[in-house]
C-alpha cells in the first residue's frame, strides 16, 4: 500500500474550557492528521522535533502505539518539548496560546523511502520557518524527485502575522512544489487582508498551482481547479465538542481519500474529474466531522476501524 509521509511541528495541547484544562493530548497540524491516517490503517510516518522530557517520551510513544513510524522525530537533549493551551469558547473553537523552548533547532533526520505516489503532507509554520526551511525545503524537493504527491496546508496563524515579509519567499516556494494546497479563510486574511476564495486564488495561488480548496468553518467549502473549474461542498452540520482537529482532519480525509481511489500524481496533473474531486471531498468532511466530536484531534477508533483499507 501506498505510504503518507508527514512533517511538521509536535506540541502537547492542553485544552481548557473556561478556565480549566480538560484534556491534554499530544498535537501539531500535521500530527494529527498523520494520527488520523496511522489508525485507519494506512502505512505512515512523522518527520519532527521535540525536547527530552516526559513530553516528547509520550510523543513518540503516542505516534508509535497509533501505528506511525516515529524514526523520523528529532530529540533535543537539551531542549523542552512545546506546549500549546487551546480555550475552547461558547462554540468550541480555539484560541491559541504557544510555548516554545527549542533554541538549538537543527531538524536531522534521515529521509525515509519514497516511493512514486506516496504522499507527503506539510504545512502551518513549520514548513516555512527559515530556522529548519533549509531540511524542510530538500526533503520537499526530494519528495517531488521521486514521484510523491505533495500536499500543502497553508495553516497560517495570526500569531506570525510579523513574521510574514521574511517567509514569503519561502511560502511561494512551498505554493510552487505543491500538487495541491489548501487553506482557510483566516489563513488569508491574515496573510494578505483577503477573505474572498476567487480573489485569493487569481491573486496569490493560480500562478504557482491550479488545486486550490478554501475551507471557512462551517461554511461551504470552495474547490478552484484548471480550465475555471470551481464548485462548493456545503459542511454537514455536526455537533462539535471541540474544532481544534478539524483541518488538520480534512487534511487526512483528503490524503485517505487519494489512497482509497487510486489516485495518482499523474491524476493530479492531467486533471481530476468532478467525481474524483467529489470523492475525496466526502473522505476529508467525514474525517473533519468525527474529529470536532470528541477532544482527542484525531478520528476515534471506532470511525478509524470503518475506515480501514
Amino acid at each position: 500500500m501506498r505510504k503518507v509521509i508527514g512533517i511538521g511541528e509536535t506540541v502537547l495541547d492542553i485544552i481548557f474550557k473556561g478556565d480549566q484544562p480538560i484534556q491534554a493530548v499530544p498535537g501539531g497540524s500535521a500530527f494529527n492528521a498523520i494520527i488520523s491516517l496511522g489508525r485507519a490503517g494506512i502505512p505512515t510516518a512523522f518527520i519532527s522535533e521535540t525536547g527530552n522530557d516526559r513530553i516528547g517520551v509520550n510523543v513518540k510513544k503516542y505516534l508509535t502505539d497509533n501505528g506511525v513510524d516515529a524514526s523520523g522525530v528529532c530529540v533535543y537533549p537539551d531542549s523542552k518539548s512545546p506546549v500549546s493551551l487551546a480555550f475552547l469558547d461558547e462554540h468550541n473553537n480555539a484560541d491559541y496560546i504557544f510555548y516554545k523552548d527549542h533554541p538549538h533547532d537543527r531538524l536531522d533526520f534521515t529521509y525515509p523511502d519514497i516511493q512514486e505516489d506516496d504522499v507527503v503532507l506539510f504545512g502551518s509554520f513549520f514548513a516555512i520557518n527559515p530556522v529548519v526551511r533549509p531540511q524542510v525545503k530538500g526533503f520537499l524537493d526530494y519528495a517531488h524527485q521521486h514521484g510523491a504527491i505533495l500536499y500543502y496546508d497553508v495553516n497560517y496563524r495570526s500569531s506570525h502575522k510579523n513574521d510574514l515579509v521574511k517567509v514569503t519567499p519561502n511560502l511561494l516556494e512551498n505554493f510552487e512544489v505543491a500538487d495541491i494546497v489548501r487553506g482557510s479563510d483566516e489563513d488569508f486574511e491574515v496573510m494578505y487582508n483577503k477573505r474572498e476564495c476567487d480573489s485569493v486564488y487569481r491573486s496569490e495561488i493560480s500562478f504557482y498551482t491550479r488545486k486550490f480548496i478554501y475551507t471557512r468553518g462551517s461554511q461551504p467549502v470552495e474547490l478552484r481547479a484548471e480550465n475555471g473549474f470551481c464548485k462548493q461542498y456545503p459542511v454537514p452540520p455536526t455537533t462539535t465538542v471541540s474544532t481544534i482537529g478539524a483541518g488538520d482532519n480534512f487534511n487526512a480525509g483528503f490524503v485517505y481519500g487519494l489512497i482509497k481511489y487510486g489516485i495518482t500524481r499523474n491524476d493530479i496533473e492531467t486533471g481530476l474529474t468532478e467525481q474524483q474531486w467529489d470523492q475525496l471531498m466526502a473522505c476529508a468532511q467525514a474525517f473533519s466531522a468525527n474529529c470536532c466530536q470528541s477532544l482527542s484531534n484525531s478520528i476515534d477508533a471506532d470511525f478509524a476501524q470503518k475506515m480501514k483499507l
